[in-house]
């Protein structure tokens, strides 16, 4: 189970809460290449929204959602605050351009064209300040046990959907507990509102309104197989594609040699920040597999591997030994995906075969063997295999 952590504004709090779903969206841009080979985007557009569907795609029914109300001086709103808890009602996000007839665009005050319906899960009255969340240490024994995946994403921002670790939703949602005295809001059928004022979750006598908003699928297969046909850069697609797919039978290839036959799933991320600076890992999930907690980093690639990916890799491990499984203890199985090579025999496979088989000398205690699986298009979808190597 994963948690989401929804950015918002006062306004489009209330909403969501009067409705029952979570949205985020980009000003002013339409998603034109869903279900299609084509747009008219500029490729700089055209990955930012792929992003945000990749991180659309990666909610699961059943996983968390928190609110990240954002500090505003205008509507007295004085520090950010995080409120919760809520659940997903189903598998995925789904579209609602902006076309003019976007649900609720009036009352939202801006254009969401990623949503998900939400249900009250364990919901309380009053937020956690980003204070208490973020920067106060007076329980914390190790900066390792700090909410790193929230604070490297107010250094970075730009991202209105931020997942957040097992461990670190464990700690966010006892501050929010704490917070209410352990007092949840008994929600029933009854509406949820926010009040300004008392800046709180508030429940009123009114049955909880029906969504009645459009529910497109999000589906990029149709524009990842293009652009890959093209020799066009790709790499944001394919994250949103195995992000959607991994863990749900939908293409066996990705399921079997990523996840393997026996797997309980635990939790899924993209992009996930590693360091103050740039460096992200592209997919990573959490397995128990024989009772045994796997964590797997992914390194994607739209292009053949080559021996710098295994220098990202080794980042990646460095940053997880640091500040995650001291704090979630966890196998840690690396996973490099690149287009397929086709000579085998050149010198250049050769040496990134030397350069995987070093890498996995070197951390032979610390993780598992650098797992390679490459992909290639068949029949308009796309084969992963792993390589014995």
């Amino acid at each position: 189970m994963t948690t989401h952590v929804f950015i918002v504004d006062v306004t489009i709090f209330s909403v969501h809460l009067e409705y029952l779903f979570a949205g985020t969206g980009a000003k002013d841009m339409n998603v034109d290449f869903n279900n299609s080979e084509n747009t008219i985007l500029h490729h700089t557009n055209e990955n930012l929204l792929a992003n945000m569907m990749a991180d659309a795609s990666r909610i699961r029914a059943g996983d968390q959602i928190i609110f990240y109300l954002q500090q505003n001086f205008s509507k007295k709103i004085f520090e950010g605050k995080f409120y919760g808890i809520f659940k997903a009602q189903t598998d995925w996000s789904f579209l609602d351009h902006n076309d003019g007839e976007q649900y609720l665009t009036k009352e939202l005050k801006k254009s969401l064209t990623f949503r998900l319906l939400i249900q009250p899960y364990k919901v309380y009255s009053e937020g956690v300040t980003e204070w208490e969340a973020l920067d106060e240490i007076k329980n914390i024994q190790s900066p390792n046990q700090m909410l790193w995946s929230l604070i490297y994403r107010k250094l970075k921002g730009n991202r209105g959907n931020t997942m957040i670790t097992i461990y670190e939703t464990e700690r966010l949602c006892q501050l929010i507990r704490d917070k209410n005295s352990r007092q949840e809001i008994n929600v029933g059928k009854n509406k949820l509102s926010f009040d300004q004022c008392s800046q709180q979750i508030t429940l009123t006598t009114e049955n909880s309104n029906i969504y009645a908003g459009r529910k497109e699928s999000i589906n990029l297969l149709p524009r990842l197989v293009a652009k890959y046909q093209d020799n066009k850069s790709f790499e944001v697609h394919l994250q949103a594609y195995i992000v959607k797919n991994i863990g749900k039978k939908i293409n066996n290839s990705l399921d079997n040699n990523i996840l393997g036959e026996k797997f309980d799933f635990e939790w899924l991320g993209n992009e996930v920040s590693c360091g103050v600076g740039m460096q992200r890992i592209d997919v990573m999930l959490s397995v128990k597999e024989n009772s045994q907690r796997i964590l797997i980093p992914i390194e994607l690639k739209a292009v053949e591997a080559s021996i710098i990916n295994v220098k990202q890799i080794q980042r990646y491990i460095d940053w997880i030994e640091q500040y995650y499984t001291p704090n979630r203890q966890s196998d840690i199985r690396p996973v490099l995906v690149s287009k397929k090579i086709k000579n085998k025999e050149s010198e250049r496979y050769r040496e990134i075969i030397a350069a995987f088989n070093e890498f996995n000398s070197v951390n032979s205690r610390r993780c598992e063997n650098l797992k390679y699986i490459e992909y290639y298009l068949d029949n308009n979808d796309f084969v992963f295999d792993s390589i014995t190597y």
